[in-house]
């Protein structure tokens, strides 16, 4: 009698460790969740109700507004700029990412040829540059490419392979606009897909290289076929990063060519920011914000899927 009263007491009491336990996670996760819910879920609620109401700069002063319904939806999906601004932020999204992903892998493969002393320098170097503020790297480098005194256009001109550029202004042709911006945006993202790249070459086990040397294949061969797989699910998470942030780019397109030349340069996130801030038309700005983060979640679920998918192929 005595064992099993024991035993039923040892057993009664697990299940109140347990649950205090869990009351102790919550309580711990509880000042966290205020935070998010205080910064974060609150926000984007205000943004999903405003985009169904006529908020614009009356509003601001007096308070007043109507709740509209879907009208501001309708409206975006029967401008035709709305489309265009779509069209050039996807087509651009895609040429940023690409280009910040295939240099940022072969930044971080140079990285592992690189002995000890100038990998950290690079290393610093690219930690740096991460670090300069978007809105201050963006500045020097609409001045780089200013016409008269542009550091760029005095380097081009003396190549000699582009005529005179002395007076070329970047920001007021459509493709040196986009180019000017492309360039300052890979820049940006490189060091960090690079040093994320490298950490995950470090962790590669070498004598799978080594076989593959043995076997005959060649350099190409060798990371193609060994080094590539290996990094699909770090891969995958800096090109889902680098969609976010290259989708939702604002500061560098708006400090070197506001949208222009004629909106030839306005994606969503500028096309939101003329509406809802110079044009003072707050409710339509907010449901351009809602549909630029449906298609944002919506690509990140399927990034997510693929991640997971592979992870569990490894």
């Amino acid at each position: 009698m005595t064992i099993r009263s024991t035993a039923g007491g040892r057993g009664s009491s697990r299940p109140s460790l347990h649950r205090r336990r869990e009351r102790a996670v919550w309580w711990l996760l509880a000042p966290a969740g205020l935070v998010m819910l205080t910064v974060a879920v609150a926000p984007i609620a205000f943004l999903i109700y405003t985009s169904f109401t006529d908020y614009n700069q009356r509003s601001l002063f007096t308070g007043a507004y109507n709740a509209v319904g879907l009208q501001q939806y309708t409206r975006l999906l029967s401008d035709s700029e709305f489309w265009f601004a779509l069209v050039r932020s996807v087509v651009f999204t895609a040429a940023m990412v690409a280009g910040s992903v295939a240099a940022g892998a072969a930044v971080a493969q140079l990285m592992t040829r690189l002995a000890t002393g100038m990998r950290t320098v690079v290393t610093v170097v690219m930690v740096l540059a991460w670090a300069m503020p978007t809105v201050a790297s963006s500045l020097v480098w609409k001045w780089l490419f200013q016409p008269g005194y542009g550091v760029v256009n005095w380097l081009l001109e003396q190549t000699g392979l582009f005529g005179d550029m002395t007076n070329t202004d970047w920001a007021h042709d459509p493709h040196l606009a986009y180019t000017a911006i492309w360039l300052l945006v890979v820049w940006q993202a490189v060091p960090f897909i690079a040093l994320t790249l490298y950490a995950a070459l470090t962790q590669m086990p070498l004598e799978l290289h080594e076989a593959a040397r043995l076997d005959g294949a060649s350099e190409w061969r060798v990371w193609w076929a060994i080094t590539v797989p290996f990094l699909r699910p770090t891969l995958l998470l800096v090109t889902l990063m680098s969609v976010i942030w290259d989708f939702n780019i604002f500061n560098q397109i708006w400090l070197v060519s506001a949208g222009g030349p004629d909106s030839a340069t306005t994606t969503l996130g500028v096309f939101a920011y003329k509406a809802a801030f110079v044009g003072f038309e707050i409710g339509r700005g907010a449901a351009l914000s809602v549909i630029t983060t449906a298609l944002l979640v919506t690509l990140t679920a399927f990034y997510i899927r693929s991640l997971l998918r592979s992870g569990e192929d490894l």
